[in-house]
């Protein structure tokens, strides 16, 4: 038996829709109809938001902030490419997020968010990142 390293995710389709949601709001921080100011970006995370970066460093919800606070008080501009989304439903209202991520057309990674779907709209939990080494 060879079992193939990659895993077979398929979105259940009653989450059709959550997938949908979730995947506009994907990459987190890069879409600008969700806002570009710390009041946009507070707004969308839980209070206890932390994500682990492509480094392997876990960073803090005020870091995060605080770094897209200076991303965006100049000119911006990021080319990248989602692909491979798959959703899957962890409890209520809480749901996984993974995709692949290449940025520049060379620094591809996979993503991981989990959401939380709350009374005032969707709320990132946490965010991980790793990036892909070519074989």
């Amino acid at each position: 038996m060879n079992p193939t390293t990659e895993p077979t995710l398929v979105t259940d389709a009653a989450l059709l829709d959550v997938l949908e949601q979730l995947k506009a709001r994907e990459p987190i921080f890069h879409r600008e109809k969700f806002g570009r100011t710390r009041a946009d970006f507070e707004n969308m995370t839980a209070p206890d938001f932390w994500e682990t970066g492509a480094s392997g460093r876990r960073y803090s919800r005020e870091y995060v902030l605080s770094e897209l606070e200076k991303r965006y008080s100049k000119e911006y501009v990021d080319d990248w490419q989602a692909s491979g989304f798959h959703c899957r439903k962890l409890s209520e209202d809480v749901y996984l997020l993974t995709y692949t991520l290449l940025q520049n057309k060379k620094r591809k990674t996979r993503r991981a968010t989990i959401w939380q779907h709350t009374p005032t709209g969707w709320k990132i939990v946490f965010h991980q990142g790793t990036i892909v080494q070519d074989p």
